[in-house]
């Protein structure tokens, strides 16, 4: 089926947050010995871009729903662009200016991947909304698998501070796309309910399907601060365990994530209403077995390919729950509860790399405590099973 236009912007806006991170992935050691940081300090240079966003998605939810998507997702563009070009900026070793332009471009992310799956249950209905939401998880997917190998790239060519014009050339091709495609997304003329009712709504809503949700969003956020923290993890264990550095290093990547995209393809090609519950079920044993597999196996071949079922599992359980959430509700409430799932995600996104950059001295620990999440995750599927199949 050909992609519209519309389709393909809409696909952009997750391309644009995960660059946001996964592309500096490779580059972590360099930005961290120019601008002069130490420790667990550079784990903050993806946090500090994904910890505001986290806070301030669900604002952005609450005001989509008020002012329209594509109003919020322009205004979070032009943030994303800003802070960008602060980072160019701070190439000369300003660690405070690098450390402001990655909050300010959180700010403009808060509006990217979540508004972009609230246009999609707005815009489609059917397997065409499931289908274009698979797409998008793809899209994200794919970002994760050729970030890391754009950012050695552009660092092997350009001084590291460079690498940030992709983020505002990606800002700018989106905004072209919404001058006209997202025209579409228009708010009927007072068709907006006072705050006292929306929020009355909202809480009406939570009351019966919290114990729906709240699972969704906790196996979301879980998924994500194992993937980006074992990303972090790899990314220093690569180069001073194996020494293997630059392209190659970004080269790495390819494996565990592009596991995740095709994994996640597949999944969106084949989800229907009904077979969710095999997917994901099928996708938390491969991660449950693959994080339990790297006690025994810890060549660098063979962390590669418990790592690629891992993520390959996780790549079967993210459409999914995309699905669940944004089918839950209908348009005028989605921005909010689409944007809390969008938070979880980005707060696995953003403790991730804390996490582990406090655990990396010691892999055998950091191992157990990757096997403990992903048992989490599992018994927190299985709770969800239970109160589905009970409703």
């Amino acid at each position: 089926m050909k992609m519209t236009r519309l389709e393909f912007v809409l696909l952009l806006l997750p391309l644009l947050m995960v660059l946001g991170n996964s592309m500096l992935i490779p580059i972590l050691p360099e930005i961290e010995a120019s601008l002069g940081l130490e420790g667990a300090w550079s784990g903050f240079i993806l946090s500090a871009f994904t910890i505001p966003a986290a806070i301030v998605i669900p604002a952005v939810g609450v005001l989509s729903d008020r002012f329209g998507r594509s109003f919020m997702v322009k205004w979070s563009l032009y943030l994303m662009i800003l802070g960008s070009l602060i980072c160019v900026m701070s190439g000369g070793g300003s660690g405070l200016l690098f450390m402001t332009g990655r909050v300010i471009q959180g700010l403009g992310a808060a509006g990217t991947t979540p508004l972009a799956m609230a246009l999609a249950g707005d815009l489609f209905s059917g397997e065409k909304r499931t289908g274009v939401l698979a797409a998008l998880e793809v899209s994200n997917g794919a970002g994760k698998v050729l970030a890391p190998i754009l950012g050695a790239t552009l660092a092997f060519l350009l001084p590291w501070n460079h690498s940030f014009w992709v983020y505002i050339l990606v800002s700018f091709i989106i905004l072209a796309g919404l001058r006209k495609e997202l025209s579409v997304e228009k708010r009927k003329s007072g068709s907006f309910r006072g705050t006292g009712r929306y929020m009355r709504d909202i809480q009406i809503i939570f009351k019966k399907k919290w114990m729906l949700l709240v699972p969704l969003y906790a196996v979301g956020g879980t998924g994500l601060f194992v993937l980006f923290g074992i990303l972090y993890f790899l990314s220093y264990h690569i180069e001073n365990t194996f020494h293997i550095d630059g392209f190659f290093k970004g080269f790495a990547f390819l494996f565990p994530l592009g596991a995740m995209v095709v994994t996640s393809y597949w999944c969106g090609k084949r989800l229907k209403e009904g077979n969710g519950g095999l997917y994901m079920g099928t996708g938390v044993v491969l991660m449950v077995a693959a994080s339990g597999g790297l006690f025994f196996w810890d060549s660098l071949s063979g962390l590669m390919f418990l790592l690629t079922v891992c993520f390959g599992g996780l790549g079967l359980i993210l459409p999914v729950i995309n699905s669940e959430v944004t089918g839950a509700v209908g348009e005028e409430e989605r921005g909010l509860v689409v944007s809390l799932y969008g938070t979880s995600r980005f707060a696995g996104v953003a403790l991730g790399p804390i996490a582990y950059g406090r655990w990396k001295e010691d892999v055998t620990s950091m191992y157990g405590w990757t096997f403990a999440f992903v048992v989490a995750l599992a018994l927190t599927y299985m709770y969800f099973q239970k109160e589905k199949s009970a409703q």
